[in-house]
């Protein structure tokens, strides 16, 4: 597909993770319902219907994304300048989102009413538990995979020369896929992240591959059989708890929906949708808000709490993007560091 039709198919795909990610995060049949009655479990059903069976395909999404435009026409003499490129894109939201998170818990965590909605007593002050708040994500959960896709972006220099060459890649993906069957830790980097990573930045060095990526035309029967094959290593993955089998299903999953919906036949990306790491950072503290005041006055109603599980994508995009709009027209700056320069 030409590079307009791509990147028009990336910024999509990026939007539509995103709104599966606020799926993930938007559970709330024990908040409304407890934990014991018919209606809970039945709610929960639902809301992990489409959480886990749905929604676990867009962080994997994410990374291949990531892996695949890093590596996508990389040489030695690139790495350097693609690394620049992603200190504004990734690293400075990352620091700056932590810290407003954080700045914004020690607020809360101070007024009565919105004190007892975060619920974790007076957040300390002070330069230390900044520092620790901006390294570690304590307060914004959701930024794991940001602190994970940092990680594998400074791994560039290790990582491309593995890559390039198809023994070591080999050698790694064995190694990878070890560590994920054994439950064994590395340090810092998670595995099954790794392996998202690594994937979408092979699809990306592979000409044959990167072909049947970037193909203008859609992959009916490949997307169809990687689709199916997703579903039954999902099922097979529940019967016997084997976490390898849930990381297949999700690099299939993802892959397959790519494969199926043709570039061409995208509309423009609406300007809403270039918008997608502002909803990202921002949708997990709107989740909570919406859910727990929810909870206040709905309390026992399964209807309160699936229609708002439902619809929590769109509400939190409909609160998300005029606040952005605004951002994006008085303070362009400002908003360029809080969407990674979007």
């Amino acid at each position: 597909m030409r590079e307009t039709q791509f990147r028009n198919k990336i910024t999509w795909f990026s939007f539509a993770f995103s709104l599966l990610v606020i799926w993930v995060h938007s559970y709330n049949a024990v908040l409304y319902l407890g934990d014991t009655s018919l209606a809970a479990d039945m709610v929960s059903r639902i809301e992990r219907g489409l959480g886990e069976g749905v929604g676990q395909i867009a962080v994997p999404g994410f990374f291949m994304i990531s892996g695949y435009l890093f590596y996508r026409n990389c040489t030695w003499d690139k790495i350097a300048s693609k690394l620049k490129r992603r200190v504004r894109s990734v690293l400075v939201p990352y620091i700056v989102w932590n810290f407003l998170y954080y700045l914004g818990y020690v607020i809360a965590s101070r007024l009565p009413w919105l004190g007892q909605v975060v619920g974790k007593g007076v957040i300390p002050f002070n330069l230390l538990a900044a520092v620790d708040a901006i390294i570690h994500y304590t307060y914004n959960y959701v930024f794991w995979y940001l602190f994970q896709l940092v990680l594998l972006i400074l791994l560039a220099p290790v990582l491309y020369p593995v890559l390039r060459m198809k023994g070591s890649r080999v050698v790694l993906f064995a190694f990878l896929w070890v560590c994920v069957a054994l439950d064994i830790r590395l340090p810092y980097v998670n595995a099954d992240a790794l392996i998202y990573y690594s994937t979408g930045a092979v699809l990306s060095m592979e000409t044959v591959w990167r072909e049947r990526v970037e193909a203008p035309v859609h992959s009916y029967l490949l997307g169809s059989l990687m689709a199916g094959a997703s579903i039954l290593v999902y099922w097979m993955g529940l019967r016997k708890i084997w976490i390898p089998c849930f990381v297949v299903c999700r690099l299939l999953g993802a892959a397959s929906v790519w494969l199926l919906i043709p570039g061409e036949s995208l509309p423009k990306a609406r300007p809403y949708m270039h918008a997608n790491f502002f909803l990202y950072a921002t949708h997990f503290a709107q989740v909570r808000l919406i859910n727990k005041v929810g909870a206040r006055f709905f309390t026992g109603s399964p209807a309160v709490a699936l229609g708002l599980y439902v619809l929590m994508p769109f509400l939190v995009l409909g609160i998300t993007w005029p606040v952005g709009k605004m951002l994006q027209k008085s303070m362009p700056s400002v908003w360029g560091m809080l969407n990674g320069g979007r």
